[in-house]
């Protein structure tokens, strides 16, 4: 009996050591970013039974306490609720700092010298008004049709730009979560191995997995589940990514979009097949990652993750003035309006088509003046009343990448976008080859007049959404103060998603962190259990030797 009380003691000795290790570890980590605290269970070992009588109880002995588990102390609701509500605002995150790129572009970077160039051409169609037959009005108002020009392609230019680096996010953000899919199944595979004999808990390696999942989740809609072997199965967006035994990765496919821009498909569901001329092509109609024209709602779950709002915020295309006045409401609702990007190029690209197109209309009606006719009759300007009007469009539009093609026409629209119109090479050359007058050789008046009233008229929308009419010396402001708008709109959801997620944080953090003041009480309750286990097997000891010495005498 007194031999067995001994494996008692030395059990206390290990449980106790065993413990005070798991306490060491927790304090060595309290700083640790991910660190998930570890808790001590125990449990008493097998007893052991010496005899068995009918109607009493048996008579057993005990062989001491056993460490039966290290567990990690976590609420897999709150994991739940951080992963989600973190991705939610990464989503409004990203969308607010498009947004505030594009405001920078539009007011600071390139866009306070385009408002510039507007209201200097506005100016000056105020004041070829009052005498459109004067060399000094007509040259100031080629001028400032140039400068106006040029402005706008670089804002646009500035708007495509940021565009490419949003494509190009994109591409690292697939090759991260690739990466983080490859490491979560590696983890599981370390994790089963160590855990496999029932004995040791591989917890670090866990801590690792599940900052993987935080990680995982600000990019997209996540969910999980871990089965009896400690192997957590992921899906991303409704699909399997990571599974017991493998990764379906991601892909970048650049073929749909027809202007090289990336578009995530899962490589498993893709189909490849060949083409007439027998080239291999890339079927991804039914592999998308997600549907891009839902609306974003907290309902849906269509507001998650930095991905979904990047594809977003790029758009598919740079996106012109057909995007709005070529298309009808549903198209520009489900792929237009959703994309910060392409909203934005589409409504300057129209401020811009407007101006054109009002100015070269008003100078192609004064065309047909009889006084203007015989005025350039035997020049080079007579054969084409397309010649003297301001504006242009480029000679090869062949090169150009932003026409659109026309899906049910076939057609290409060219007619006046920031990209393929330029200047009038004539009116460059000589401004006054073209001047507002009548057959009496007086000032045109009504032709000044309608140049006039083309600026000053509202019957503009920025959008089929807005019903306010502007003129097109307002619509700069307008789109400018649109843009404000949205951001900031995003900016206060960004914000109020912060202090939810930063409320789960700190409720979670409860649960996993470590307190050094809770720690130190188990350790002197776990150093007062080893000394307690030591004391025992001395006295067991001693008796034992005392009935050693006396029946040995």
């Amino acid at each position: 009996m007194l031999m067995s009380n001994l494996y008692v003691g030395v059990s206390g000795l290990q449980t106790s050591q065993n413990a005070l290790n798991t306490t060491a570890h927790n304090l060595a980590n309290i700083g640790t970013e991910g660190y998930t605290r570890q808790q001590v269970s125990q449990g008493t070992r097998i007893y052991n039974t010496i005899s068995q009588t009918p109607a009493i109880a048996d008579s057993q002995i005990g062989l001491g306490v056993a460490y039966t588990k290290c567990k990690q102390v976590r609420s897999a609701f709150l994991d739940a609720s951080y992963r989600l509500e973190n991705g939610r605002e990464q989503f409004y995150q990203i969308s607010y700092k498009a947004l505030n790129e594009i405001e920078d572009q539009l007011q600071e970077i390139n866009g306070a010298e385009f408002a510039e160039a507007l209201n200097n051409l506005w100016v000056s169609v105020q004041e070829f008004s009052k005498d459109p037959t004067s060399a000094v009005t007509q040259n100031s108002f080629v001028q400032r049709s140039s400068e106006f020009v040029e402005c706008a392609k670089s804002v646009y230019r500035g708007l495509v730009s940021y565009q490419d680096n949003l494509n190009d996010n994109i591409a690292k953000i697939v090759k991260e979560m690739n990466k983080i899919g490859d490491q979560i199944d590696e983890l599981n595979k370390k994790i089963v191995s160590i855990e496999a004999g029932g004995v040791e808990h591989a917890n670090d390696l866990r801590d690792t997995r599940n900052s993987l999942l935080d990680r995982l989740g600000e990019f997209g809609n996540i969910t999980y589940e871990e089965d009896h072997l400690g192997i957590v199965t992921v899906q991303f967006e409704g699909t399997q990514f990571v599974t017991s035994d493998n990764v379906h990765h991601l892909g970048l496919d650049t073929e749909e979009t027809g202007c090289g821009y990336y578009t995530p498909y899962w490589e498993f569901e893709a189909k490849k097949y060949y083409d007439l001329v027998g080239v291999e092509k890339l079927d991804i109609s039914g592999a998308h990652i997600m549907d891009l024209t839902l609306p974003v709602t907290t309902g849906l779950n269509t507001d998650v993750g930095i991905l979904r709002s990047t594809l977003l915020a790029r758009g598919d295309h740079h996106a012109t003035y057909h995007d709005i006045a070529d298309s009808d409401d549903t198209y520009y609702n489900t792929m237009v309006s959703q994309s910060v990007m392409m909203n934005v190029e589409a409504e300057f690209d129209q401020l811009f088509n407007n101006v054109v197109t009002a100015i070269n209309d008003v100078m192609l009606n004064a065309a047909s003046n009889p006084a203007t006719i015989a005025r350039l009759n035997g020049t080079d300007y007579n054969d084409d009343p397309h010649k003297y009007l301001m504006f242009a469009l480029e000679d090869d539009i062949d090169t150009l990448d932003y026409a659109i093609n026309d899906k049910e026409a076939g057609t290409i629209y060219s007619k006046y976008t920031v990209l393929n119109s330029k200047m009038n090479d004539h009116l460059l050359r000589n401004p006054s080859i073209f001047s507002f007058v009548t057959i009496d050789n007086e000032a045109d008046k009504a032709a000044a007049t309608a140049l006039k009233q083309a600026f000053s008229q509202e019957k503009y929308t920025l959008n089929p959404n807005v019903t306010t009419k502007i003129n097109l010396i307002n619509y700069y402001d307008a789109l400018v103060g649109q843009v404000a708008n949205t951001a900031s709109v995003d900016k206060s959801i960004s914000d109020n998603q912060q202090i939810t997620v930063d409320t789960i944080s700190a409720a979670r953090e409860q649960i996993v962190g470590v307190s050094s003041d809770e720690e130190l009480e188990f350790m002197i309750q776990f150093q007062n259990a080893y000394n307690a286990s030591s004391r025992f097997i001395n006295v067991v000891s001693e008796m034992l030797e005392h009935i050693i010495n006396t029946l040995g005498r």
